[in-house]
């Protein structure tokens, strides 16, 4: 067998959970080995420790739920499971229609222009508003210095004097 055999499978784990809390990510490695088993055709499997460095990542008791696996099958006779990486496959792909996407980007039109033009120049109208805003009128001030400033002394106030406690008969 010169030609190597490789397919992608998503592998579903959630039958893990079924087990005990102390054995869920022996059975997940476990339940990868059966997978690889059953649809490889072979009964010697070996899983990349990436693999399982990721199963075993959240802890014994908390496996995932599912796991995406790239199963190679090797002149030796053996079956490797390892992670999947999709940026591998993404590379091989050909980029699709980029000049295109260019061609349809177009400059702003002039009547966008136009409309940016007034927009950033502020009317007549709101600089006379912003004008009669700022100057405050000759009745606020008049009012502001009749106002009379607090002196710095501040009045005393009596304390009103304790009454005796009345004894019931």
């Amino acid at each position: 067998m010169s030609q190597e055999l490789e397919r992608v499978y998503t592998i579903n784990l959630g039958k893990v959970k079924l087990s005990q809390s102390q054995h869920r990510a022996v059975r997940a490695i476990n339940m990868i080995k059966e997978f690889a088993r059953h649809h490889m055709k072979v009964e010697e499997i070996k899983i990349e420790e990436e693999l399982a460095h990721q199963v075993w990542a959240r802890g014994v008791r908390r496996p995932p739920r599912k796991i995406r696996v790239r199963m190679t099958k090797t002149d030796d006779g053996y079956i490797l499971v390892s992670k999947y990486d999709e940026e591998a496959e993404s590379k091989v792909s050909p980029e699709k229609d980029t000049k295109k996407v260019e061609d349809k980007v177009e400059e702003p039109s002039t009547e966008a222009k136009e409309v940016e033009d007034k927009v950033e120049e502020p009317s007549t109208e709101a600089k006379e508003v912003e004008d009669k805003v700022e100057e405050p009128s000759t009745e606020a001030k008049e009012v502001e210095d009749k106002v009379e400033e607090p002196s710095t002394e501040a009045p005393k106030k009596e304390k009103p004097a304790k009454e005796a406690p009345k004894k019931k008969s």
